[in-house]
């Protein structure tokens, strides 16, 4: 792709490095930003800007945050006795978008994964064992990726919090093998968390 202006070819150059931006599309959207006011091209680049500089992680779930603390764990309305353990904030947008869970989260981060050198010390589950050993912690709900990473991550939670007087559950399967919330329909996801079930009881299915 050969462009006549460099300005234009390091736009796109920028464009397309985002996941699933190839070069024509970026291509699309750098020429869509040239028709517009240069006041709202200024304010696109500025909100990105203003993004990276000033968004903050929970102090307290590890969720993104314009507070030290969510609102979703500020929220004195919300169950803080009942914690769903999630991969990422995807994975919160798309469980507060069915409207059926009550508790707070606690984001790990991320999932292990040898093959991709991350380990449970990359993770956010020292944090998540400190609070099961509050006394404050009734339940823990894994509602992880139905992947291999994702069934590993569980199992490793679940040896690190058995010892402790809460209950540990899963989100039921409803969700496909191999699937990922945020690509779940909200009906689907809704019901598995509300049918969650006791995660020692998937230890006997395997």
């Amino acid at each position: 792709m050969n462009f006549s202006s460099r300005l234009i070819e390091e736009a796109v150059s920028e464009f397309s490095g985002l996941p699933g931006v190839g070069r024509k599309t970026a291509l699309r959207f750098v020429l869509h930003l040239l028709k517009k006011d240069k006041k709202e091209v200024q304010a696109f680049g500025e909100a990105f800007i203003k993004l990276r500089n000033e968004l903050k992680y929970c102090t307290t779930c590890h969720n993104v945050s314009d507070q030290e603390i969510c609102e979703i764990c500020a929220n004195p309305n919300r169950d803080h006795s009942t914690i769903c353990v999630v991969e990422d904030i995807r994975d919160v947008m798309a469980i507060e978008g069915t409207s059926q869970f009550r508790g707070v989260y606690h984001v790990l981060g991320g999932i292990i994964s040898p093959m991709d050198g991350i380990g449970p010390g990359d993770l956010n589950i020292e944090s998540l064992v400190a609070k099961a050993g509050t006394g404050n912690v009734k339940e823990v709900i894994m509602a992880l990726s139905t992947t291999m990473e994702g069934d590993t991550t569980n199992f490793y939670i679940y040896r690190r919090l058995k010892d402790q007087p809460i209950s540990i559950s899963t989100i039921a399967r409803g969700i496909s093998i191999g699937d990922e919330l945020e690509y779940a329909d909200e009906v689907t996801l809704g019901r598995s968390i509300i049918n969650r079930t006791p995660y020692a009881n998937s230890l006997s299915l395997k």
